[in-house]
């Protein structure tokens, strides 16, 4: 019968009066089908009962019984059609629970039954009388969720003391002093939280992962500056290497020449003596063969002969010394120390340059100036006036020490200034961290946050306690200044002479480190010269 069913049209299952399928159909005496509620209808007004097909007209109004086969097909061509036009469920929306196999759109929730419904399966709160009593609302999931636990209704509220979502009957009973709102209200300020929560989290991460590159940037800096570094440490070796080996080599030939030409010298002598020898056995064996001859004429002719014969060489004299090696060790040496002055000179000249690359252009702020200080309009040159300026109380000005920091300041990475002090016969050269104490007699060192070099009467020293001296090859005319933040490491080089003056290592930056001048006091003229912030010139 469904097989057949199927082939059927509308038409077949619907009522000629209300144009529907068939609801409770039944049959009339003339054979035609109507719902019962339509043909009820229809008669209920007429005073004649006639069929409204074919107009046939009964006597008495018939006794109309429903049609169980016709209903029980309608019923099943009804059900497929609309499961037809019902659309299934898509991702996101709410599923009926009724449906097995293919899950419909639910059309409505009922917060009776707890049930989401599709339009086949909602049908019997539309007819079923105590299923209409039943609250319908928007399709929701998890319905057993949305109802209060306590009360059976649908938790509409939003409760702001206790921060939970609540019924109406709850805003009587036990929230009835509680400022309470609608959820949805509570839902759009919620909402807008989120938002700036959302938006605060990806700022967090745009954040993270800026520090990941950033990282990486540092990794790949770091890989570069190690490869470098290893490259200029085995061309420097080998250059040391090759020195050292030829030093050896030379050593080895001079004093290998010395001792062959003391051989050879040996060698001569001992051919000459072993010459002398032979000749001084032949002159024996003459004079002995003569002493023993008898003609007495023979003898004095012979005699005369002997005598006549050229005299010896006087060896008492003569003598082989072994060569000297003093100092042949030491001129080796000497050279190769020429040599890897040399190398280092370079190195220092390579190291200066690569911390200038990390120039900063900083200016000296007018707000931390000891009010004996004057400063260029540009910032850029600063000496002592020998006269108390009256000038603004400002927390951030040094008010015993005749100081000066720049308005620039960094908390991080590396940086390099130069500052400079020829003609000075006294200064402070450095950086200092910002909480430093600018009120009353300051002792600069790194304990208080200062990390300067000091010259004074000739005499070069590392603010630190006690004092670290530091030699001076020349007279000091520009110091360049070195810092790597991350590193905890701050350098002074001499820029003229390209040498490294000390490094302070080790050290713990926390907060923003300030460019540190100090130009000393006047001294009646002799240091009235001033510091200046000089720009790089890597040609120096």
């Amino acid at each position: 019968m469904a097989s057949a069913n199927t082939s059927w049209s509308e038409e077949n299952f619907s009522c000629s009066i209300c144009l529907d399928v068939f609801n409770s159909p039944v049959s009339t005496p003339c054979g035609h089908n109507f719902c019962r509620t339509c043909i009820t209808k229809f008669w209920d007004g007429q005073v004649k009962y006639k069929c409204p097909v074919c107009n046939k007209l009964f006597h008495a109004r018939p006794d109309l019984q429903v049609n169980t086969l016709l209903k029980g097909m309608a019923d099943q061509f009804g059900t497929s059609v609309r499961v037809k036009e019902q659309p299934c469920v898509e991702p996101g929306e709410v599923p009926c629970d009724v449906c097995t196999g293919t899950q419909l759109k639910a059309v409505k929730s009922c917060l009776g039954c707890f049930m989401s419904y599709c339009q086949t399966h909602l049908e019997p709160h539309q007819r079923v009388t105590h299923l209409k009593k039943h609250r319908l609302v928007e399709p929701m999931d998890r319905l057993e969720d949305r109802v209060c636990k306590k009360h059976d209704q649908l938790l509409e509220l939003f409760c702001q003391t206790e921060q939970v979502s609540v019924c109406q009957f709850c805003t009587v009973t036990d929230h009835k002093s509680h400022p309470v709102v609608p959820i949805k209200d509570e839902y759009e300020v919620k909402k807008a939280k989120m938002r700036k929560i959302e938006n605060e989290v990806q700022q967090m991460i745009q954040k993270r992962q800026k520090n990941i590159q950033e990282i990486k940037n540092t990794v790949k800096r770091s890989k570069a500056d190690a490869d470098r570094e290893i490259a200029d440490g085995v061309q420097v070796i080998t250059a040391l290497m090759r020195c050292i080996e030829k030093c050896q080599d030379d050593l080895n030939q001079m004093v290998k020449e010395r001792l062959k030409s003391t051989e050879k010298q040996a060698e001569d002598l001992i051919k000459e003596l072993e010459q002398g020898i032979e000749e001084l056995t032949n002159r024996s064996s003459e004079v002995k063969q003569l002493s023993h001859t008898k003609d007495h004429l023979h003898f004095l002719q012979g005699y005369k002969s002997l005598m006549n014969s050229p005299p010896t060489r006087d060896w008492t004299t003569v003598e082989v010394r072994p060569p000297s090696y003093v100092g042949t060790l030491r001129r080796s040496l000497d050279q190769l120390e020429e040599t890897l002055n040399m190398e280092m000179k370079k190195l220092r000249d390579a190291e200066l340059k690569r911390v200038q690359q990390y120039e900063v252009d900083v200016t000296l702020d007018p707000d931390t100036a000891h009010p004996c200080l004057i400063l260029s309009e540009d910032g850029k040159q600063v000496h002592h006036g020998d006269v108390v300026k009256k000038l603004p109380d400002n927390p951030k000005r040094f008010t015993k020490c005749v100081c000066v920091l720049t308005r620039q300041s960094f908390s991080s990475g590396r940086f390099y200034f130069e500052v400079k002090v020829k003609e000075k016969t006294q200064w402070h050269v450095g950086v200092a961290r910002e909480s430093i104490n600018r009120k009353g007699t300051i002792r600069a060192t790194p304990e208080t946050g200062y990390w300067t070099i000091k010259f004074s009467k000739d005499v070069l020293a590392f603010n630190d306690k006690p004092y670290v001296y530091v030699p001076m090859r020349a007279e000091l005319q520009k110091v360049g200044v070195f810092v790597d933040y991350d590193e905890g490491l701050v350098s002074f080089y001499d820029v003229e002479a390209r040498v490294h003056i000390y490094s302070a290592t080790g050290c713990s930056f926390t907060e923003p480190l300030y460019p540190f001048l100090s130009p000393c006091l006047h001294e009646e003229g002799t240091n009235s010269a001033p510091l200046i912030l000089s720009p790089v010139n890597q040609t120096d």
